[in-house]
């Protein structure tokens, strides 16, 4: 328990890191757009201004110089800010050709350069130019321009705190959601790795305890025959645990962009069962398989996953059905979907724990002779080819486990059919026929 409050903790923290750091990034480069539109309003607005100015100078060499010095008539923009004008005497000092007009700064005013000065409280923006002995000064105002780039910076850093506000809690709602799978995959390789260390770890502690103990005192042959048929035992154990494992490797890491395979279900099970009807004999189960209700019923799926499947399924259910119990599998379809029920006469699975039988070493029970992959090899399958489980209770006293797929519609392969070579393994390797090759959950 406190473990896993440590590492839920732990997530929490790495989210709250996450989010802060997407956030600032975030609002950083908010910041950069918002200064590069700054600049470019501030621009045009000067622009603007600059192009007022140059128009009311232009108007004013154009009055002779005689009526220059009584006087301009006013600017002639409506609701804008009045231009005014100035005639610059040679020591910088300028007098007022506009109504009106402030007093201008003392200052060397270079014809053909645009300035800016503050007049009082008042932020104005001149441009000179020189009209033969004369050099004409013409003045605006800036205030609207400082006020607007200060209603931009208000209103960007008011954005700029909603904008970080809503994407550190939206990055953190989504740290926290996609962390929980990742959570939940490292608890459950956690399990899986000390899982298969132990059951790795059983046959091997005893192959060396039965060589040990042969070694300690001499033997007659009929006890080093025992002791190498125990080795022997746990020895195709072990194969078959590693020879799982590698299968879900393969599985796992499969390209899942492969074009999927095309299987007849109803021909690939009823092929499976045939094969376990030796197995079932040897347990005392009665086999049956029913696949008239759909028949040649076609899905995405290679032949051999769902031979493993259905493999996996009919030997758990002749194992747990019980001597003199009964095993019944059927082909259906219901709707657009192709449905495989495998029943049992077993003592079924509590409701409680329908939910752990795919985890990868979990058993129902200790019976000898499974690995606890069995399952969790069958949910690869069905995972990787878009099936859908239902465990629940069978007519036969027993559980059903039940898949369905969506079903496909097309020819399919002969090989499809028939399923794979039954005297040999997923991977073309010869291997024995039976529990052995389909292990149980």
């Amino acid at each position: 328990m406190i473990r896993s409050e440590r590492r839920a903790r732990g997530h929490r923290v790495h989210a709250v890191r996450v989010a802060a750091v997407a956030a600032v990034l975030v609002v950083l480069g908010f910041g950069v757009v918002a200064a590069v539109l700054d600049l470019l309003v501030e621009h045009r607005l000067e622009v603007q201004v600059d192009a007022r100015l140059t128009r009311r100078l232009d108007e004013a060499r154009l009055v002779p110089t005689d009526r220059l010095r009584s006087g301009l008539p006013p600017d002639g923009d409506d609701g804008a800010a009045p231009v005014f004008v100035w005639e610059v005497s040679p020591t910088g000092r300028g007098r007022s050709l506009v109504p009106g007009a402030p007093r201008l700064p003392v200052r060397r005013w270079v014809p053909g350069r645009t300035d800016e000065a503050t007049i009082g409280a008042t932020p104005f923006r001149f441009h000179t130019t020189r009209d033969g002995n004369v050099v004409l000064v013409a003045g605006v105002s800036a205030a609207q321009i400082v006020s607007i780039r200060d209603d931009l910076l208000a209103s960007e850093g008011i954005l700029a705190g909603v904008l970080l506000v809503a994407v550190y809690l939206g990055a953190f709602a989504v740290g926290v959601k996609a962390s929980a799978p990742v959570e939940e995959i490292r608890r459950r390789q956690a399990e899986f790795t000390a899982d298969a260390s132990h059951e790795l770890r059983t046959p091997l502690s005893v192959i060396e305890a039965e060589v040990e103990l042969a070694l300690s005192r001499p033997r007659t042959g009929p006890s080093y025959r025992d002791t190498l048929g125990r080795v022997a035992g746990e020895g195709r154990r072990l194969r078959r645990i590693v020879d799982d494992l590698l299968w879900l490797a393969r599985v796992d890491t499969e390209d899942r962009s492969a074009v999927p395979q095309r299987s007849a279900v109803d021909a690939v099970a009823r092929g499976c069962v045939d094969r376990f009807q030796a197995v079932a004999a040897g347990r005392r189960v009665s086999l049956t398989f029913d696949g008239s209700s759909a028949p040649g019923s076609v899905i995405d799926a290679a032949p051999e996953w769902v031979d493993r499947l259905v493999g996996v399924l009919v030997d758990n259910a002749c194992k747990y059905a019980g001597s003199g119990g009964a095993v019944a599998v059927r082909v259906i379809a219901r709707g657009n979907r192709c449905v495989l029920q495998v029943d049992d006469s077993g003592p079924g699975i509590p409701p409680a724990e329908r939910s752990r039988v795919f985890d990868r070493f979990h058993r129902a029970d200790d019976a000898p002779g499974g690995t606890g992959l069995g399952l969790a090899i069958a949910d690869s399958v069905v995972r990787r080819t878009h099936g859908r489980w239902n465990v629940g209770d069978s007519p036969l006293g027993g559980t059903r486990m039940e898949v369905s797929w969506k079903a496909a519609t097309g020819l399919v392969h002969p090989s499809a059919v028939t399923g794979p070579d039954p005297g040999r393994g997923l991977d073309g390797v010869d291997a024995p026929v039976g529990p052995g090759t389909t292990p149980e959950g």
